[in-house]
């Protein structure tokens, strides 16, 4: 090692220069003070170095030195003191990132090949000791053990030796020796394990057989297309075909399977064309699919359309001692019953199933409810879930789901929860997430037209609406009511008022008489009303038909008889009062040849599943807030089948709320997606002067 001491000085043109120490006792010949002011740092240096001590009484300093890698140590741990000093230390950069080229312990999960059926399964481990990623054999690990504290050559470049951090991780080597579950390997990998700091430090990988697997799941375009069973009565299009594909590859490796196709795209199809391929190999099997009650009646004729093999039986409509006797029968290869019946039929968790099937699955996003730790005990050799919304945004959302589909995956609750508040400091890592997750979710989207290049176009806009002089004065009465009242409330008080005047606010956007519990509804007195006259008029000129999507049941009545006007003939209206077998008779007449030329629909209980790809007008009279959820609603016009442009409108009241937090969408769109939930609840979050300012009207 070379050590020299030097100074700044500048030259006749003012140019710095650095010069041997040795010169200063030239240029300040003559100036005491000067040499002494510049040479006082050395003493401080002397004290905190016991090696510069001896430099400087010896006069070394002043010269260029050739310096033993103890004593190059030695100075190099003294620099931080140095540089509090005023000392200027120009060092190695191997020495700045010498915690990047330490000693690491890498560990390689499944490098040789091997076979791999559920989360059990065992999988080889490969731990070794690295520099730099290069792999230290034992002759190299037993030398650094014998070395002092200090530096060592290794590898061809130098290193800081801690031998009791080196003997932690021998002693981690020995932990990690021999096989490890498929399932501790992947939370291994991504982090989700890790109980210690120390641990974090561990690098692990992927070996080559294992990697090769995973991206296999990653990427379903290149596997091998099995043979379509020859009872399945559809064509499937070449996204659907890699769809069965993966799902079968799944279900083969007992992995449960995430199938997150965009609204529309026909995930009932590649799920029915699995259920005929597992009833080929097993026709005594016994498959749970839990849905949404809307859509009882839509599995139930798919089904009929393209598996009519499939035995299938609907467990609803009956009382659930009824339904209890029923399960002790013997069972058909398919039983379909909904989620609110699910939770009243304890036999069902009596039974085991040789897979589980949640469609909508978005219905057990909450861990901590009745419906969601019901559905989770019910036992499966394999589970699948459908849902057409990105579930990867939101985290709590998302490990509830996989605590179904892949129990243990993303730890516990408690353990999730740390693992996400260390994401959240590390944005980083959440690429080691999405990496561990990918290969049990399948996303394809309608946009992309690799995927789909037939589906029409799909426009949207937003139509800004003014206030009636009726609905500014109420509009006005509501927010100074609550302005009078919110600064003395807190809590569960202050949540609940401020939901309930945003609820009277969106009444009072779409029509006084809602708000007021009238039944008139004069189109005059809502802005709302004459925008949706005009745009109606116009679809009825050219006999095309339209869905108007509203979140309060109460106003849907009132919407109908007033476009039953504009169409000069009735319309249908569908929301969460409407019986299950009722619904599916309305879908097939809205869908019919019959010219039906609207369709009125609550977004709770219409929003997904639906088929109505009839209309090629989507209305949303009023805003739930929520673009997924919107986006569902609007995917009832626009997917599979769909032969037409859609377009969409969406209302909102100018000056408003609803435009207020229209623009708070629009600009935090990742928040909108990721944090917001249905409904307004996130808005109580909001201090109480930005509560009152995006309430205020304008103009």
């Amino acid at each position: 090692f070379a050590f020299l001491a030097t100074y700044a000085t500048k030259d006749k043109r003012g140019k710095i220069h650095h010069m041997p120490l040795k010169y200063a006792l030239n240029e300040f010949k003559g100036e005491h003070q000067k040499l002494l002011n510049l040479l006082s740092c050395l003493n401080k240096a002397a004290e905190v170095s016991p090696l510069m001590n001896e430099l400087v009484k010896s006069g070394e300093m002043l010269h260029p030195l050739h310096m033993k890698a103890q004593e190059a140590y030695e100075i190099l741990r003294s620099v931080p003191n140095l540089e509090e000093n005023g000392i200027l230390c120009r060092i190695p950069n191997w020495w700045k990132r010498r915690n990047a080229s330490s000693v690491k312990l890498s560990v390689k999960f499944g490098e040789k090949n091997q076979s791999l059926v559920g989360f059990d399964s065992l999988i080889s481990t490969q731990p070794e000791l690295t520099i730099d990623g290069i792999k230290l054999t034992d002759k190299e690990i037993k030398q650094i053990l014998q070395e002092t504290a200090g530096l060592a050559f290794i590898k061809g470049k130098w290193i800081e030796i801690d031998k009791q951090h080196l003997q932690e991780l021998l002693d981690k080597m020995d932990e990690y020796n021999g096989d490890i579950s498929f399932l501790d390997a992947l939370k291994l990998e991504s982090g989700i394990d890790s109980k210690s700091e120390k641990e974090q430090e561990i690098i692990f990988t992927n070996g080559e057989w294992l990697e090769n697997t995973l991206q296999q799941l990653r990427r379903p375009d290149d596997m091998k297309k099995p043979t379509i069973p020859e009872n399945v009565r559809a064509e499937l299009r070449p996204y659907q075909i890699t769809g069965y594909a993966w799902l079968k590859f799944m279900a083969n490796l007992r992995l449960g399977a995430c199938l997150a196709d965009d609204m529309g795209l026909g995930k009932t199809l590649e799920v029915l064309t699995l259920l005929e391929d597992l009833r080929c190999q097993k026709e005594d099997a016994k498959i749970l699919l839990i849905v949404p009650a809307s859509l009882l009646g839509n599995w139930e004729k798919e089904s009929a359309r393209f598996t009519p093999k499939i035995n299938l039986h609907i467990l609803h409509g009956k009382t659930s001692e009824k339904l209890e006797e029923e399960l002790k029968d013997d069972l058909p290869f398919l039983t379909v019953t909904t989620y609110a019946m699910a939770t009243k039929l304890e036999g069902l968790a009596k039974i085991n199933w040789d897979a589980v099937i949640l469609d909508e699955a978005q219905a057990i996003k909450n861990p901590g409810t009745k419906q969601t730790k019901f559905i989770k005990k019910i036992p499966a050799k394999l589970r699948i879930i459908l849902t057409g919304t990105p579930i990867e945004n939101n985290l709590s959302n998302l490990w509830s789901l996989f605590d179904f589909l892949n129990k243990g995956l993303l730890g516990s609750a408690a353990e999730f929860k740390k693992y996400a508040n260390r994401l959240s400091n590390n944005p980083e890592n959440y690429q080691k997430l999405r990496k561990m997750l990918s290969p049990f979710i399948l996303r394809r989207l309608k946009t992309d037209k690799s995927i789909i290049a037939d589906l029409p176009e799909k426009m949207e806009q937003i139509d800004y609406v003014g206030l009636s002089k009726k609905q500014i004065v109420l509009y006005r009465e509501q927010v100074k009511k609550l302005e009078d009242i919110i600064s003395g409330s807190e809590g569960i008080t202050r949540k609940g008022m401020i939901l309930s005047t945003i609820t009277k606010l969106k009444q009072i956007c779409n029509h006084p008489d809602q708000f007021l519990g009238l039944s008139a509804y004069s189109p005059k007195e809502s802005g709302k009303f004459e925008l949706l006259q005009e745009i109606c008029e116009t679809i009825y000129e050219k006999r095309e038909r339209v869905l108007v999507f509203t979140q309060y049941k109460e106003i849907t009545e009132y919407l109908a008889e007033f476009l039953s006007e504009i169409f000069q003939r009735n319309g249908l209206v569908l929301h969460g009062g409407i019986p299950v077998k009722k619904r599916t008779e309305m879908v097939e007449l809205f869908n019919s040849v019959k010219y039906v030329p609207f369709m009125v629909l609550s977004v709770k209980a219409a929003g997904v599943g639906l088929n109505l790809t009839a209309a090629n007008h989507v209305i949303h009279f009023d805003r739930w807030w929520n673009p997924a959820v919107e986006n569902q609603a609007t995917d009832r016009a626009y997917r599979i089948g769909q032969e037409k442009n859609v377009m969409v409108h969406k209302f909102v009241s100018k000056g408003t709320i609803e435009e207020r937090i229209d623009e708070i969408i629009k600009q935090k769109i990742t928040l909108a997606e990721s944090v917001i939930e249905a409904g307004e609840q996130w808005i109580t979050e909001f201090s109480n002067e930005e509560i009152i300012s995006m309430m205020r009207l304008e103009g």
